[in-house]
């Protein structure tokens, strides 16, 4: 047997070895990019709820709003949605909030995420 053919099935060990390390560190950065991704629209939305909210002083004006921004993360329910307070008065802050659960690719479970949007009404 040549030396040659001795590499050969070393480079093959030494790809299986590498190969689960790689496809994890792949898996992570598309999670990653999910996640920043979906924070990011979360973020989005709160500040469009809040922004509805001072303006227009309607708490299911708000939620339709942030609901809106984050179409693209599916529908989701009113209960994601907070207000406090729930009516806006001059000089009050306004915080409205947004959570979610981002579902992973598997290998990194689910990620819970908030988005907070504050303004100040009446400013």
């Amino acid at each position: 047997m040549t030396a040659q053919h001795r590499e050969r099935g070393a480079s093959a060990v030494e790809f299986a070895l590498v190969l689960p390390v790689l496809v994890v560190l792949v898996m992570g950065i598309i999670d990653f990019g999910r996640v920043f991704n979906a924070q990011q629209t979360l973020t989005f939305a709160a500040r469009a709820g809040a922004r509805v909210m001072v303006l227009q002083n309607s708490q299911s004006a708000a939620v339709t709003a942030a609901q809106n921004a984050s179409a693209t993360l599916g529908s989701l329910p009113s209960s994601a949605f907070s207000v406090s307070p729930t009516t806006c008065t001059a000089g009050t802050q306004v915080t409205f909030t947004v959570n979610y659960t981002m579902k992973g690719t598997g290998f990194f479970g689910n990620f819970p995420l908030t988005g907070t949007g504050v303004m100040l009404c009446g400013g």
